[in-house]
């Protein structure tokens, strides 16, 4: 998508188009409606034409390892979110840095064990088996989509994973939570609460539309999917995260299509795409531990399960695939589904710390809805 920026003190739009995290060209427009309109149809043209150039056969008298990464890394790159992207360019990266052959087919498990080895001594057993699962999924892509690529065994998966120590996750009490709730105003208020309630990851509620929450439930949609596409999926809504969404649509300084927006420069009433240092602010006010929107995500969880939620219910209120990511989590089992709208309400029903009013810029407090609800009996 264009961006505005700032170029000689004037506001313009800026097309991008990248390949692999690599700026390959770029175009400036003016300010208006319309030349944004350009810049996104002058990117999509630019996309189509790099995109039939990689569709192009590569000559298989001539195919490399690094052939293989960037063709692999292209198609990622429009079908996963970025935080994959960069994972898997930067796992390539060190492969071939580290390895020093010229086709695929030189790679043997020798090869693979050489390289993971390595991370495994310099990093981790978890940062050498997110190599070895990285690498194994480029392998496996290549060798069907690429013509000529060898058909050999996989020499990644080839290769044992390595035994790991994984550091426990900060979960924050819900006591800290309680604390940066209390000092937050206005949008960040509402955007905490959705956080907890809907046990939303930062990107779901960064892309969340008003066009999303209707007849007391909110869409999330996530990209964080097997093939990367948008999954869909309605919560309910409880009563006090309702109530806080209806004030803030009625409040809202800037009518976007965005429920939550950036309220200050560089772009005032544009959707968020990073707020890097919100958590870590809110807490020092809070004067709590720093944790930040995923640790929310992960007290939620927590939450529920230490008040006698079953597995299988949590795993649909976090939206999980599969019930092996929730047992990450909880170890658990079993699921009711009527009692979804239930649970999630219990995330409402926590010791409330005191609430800070919403000052409008003048200055003037509106009244923010809310009621006291006693914590869960059996938390």
């Amino acid at each position: 998508m264009p961006t505005k920026t700032n170029r000689r003190g004037k506001i313009r739009w800026r097309g991008v188009v990248k390949i692999s995290g690599r700026i390959v060209a770029t175009k400036w427009f003016g300010s208006g409606r319309e030349q944004k309109q350009a810049a996104i149809l002058w990117e999509a043209e630019q996309k189509k034409i790099l995109k039939e150039k990689q569709t192009q056969q590569i000559p298989t008298d001539c195919l490399t390892v690094y052939d293989w990464a960037t063709t692999y890394l292209d198609f990622v790159q429009t079908r996963f979110v970025k935080k994959t992207y960069f994972e898997k360019r930067d796992g390539f990266k060190r492969f071939l840095q580290s390895v020093q052959v010229k086709e695929p087919g030189m790679i043997t498990p020798a090869v693979a064990m050489g390289f993971l080895s390595e991370q495994y001594k310099e990093r981790s057993g978890y940062a050498a088996n997110k190599e070895r699962k990285n690498l194994a999924a480029g392998w496996e892509w290549g060798r069907k989509y690429i013509e000529g690529f060898p058909q050999s065994i996989n020499p990644f998966r080839a290769v044992d994973k390595f035994p790991e120590i994984r550091q426990p996750r900060y979960v924050p009490p819900i006591e800290d939570f309680d604390k940066t709730y209390a000092v937050a105003e206005g949008q960040d208020r509402v955007m905490l609460l959705a956080c907890l309630h809907l046990a939303a990851r930062r990107g779901e509620l960064f892309k969340l539309l008003w066009s999303d929450v209707a007849n007391g439930q909110v869409c999330l949609t996530t990209r964080k999917t097997r093939t990367g596409s948008p999954k869909r999926a309605w919560l309910p809504m409880t009563k006090e995260l309702a109530e806080a969404m209806d004030w803030w649509r009625l409040n809202r300084p800037y009518k976007s299509d965005h429920v939550f927006v950036m309220l200050a420069n560089p772009t005032p009433g544009e959707p968020y795409k990073n707020r890097q240092h919100f958590m870590k602010n809110i807490c020092k006010k809070a004067g709590v531990k720093h944790f930040g929107f995923h640790a929310i995500r992960h007290l939620s969880a927590s939450y529920l399960y230490q008040i006698g939620k079953p597995l299988s219910l949590i795993q649909k209120i976090l939206r999980h695939d599969s019930p092996g990511t929730t047992e990450r989590y909880l170890n658990s089992l079993g699921f009711k589904a009527d009692d979804i709208g239930q649970a999630v309400e219990e995330l409402s029903r926590r010791k409330k710390a005191e609430r800070k009013q919403p000052e409008e810029r003048t200055g003037k407090v509106i009244p923010f809805p809310q009621k006291k609800t006693p914590r869960a009996a059996n938390s």
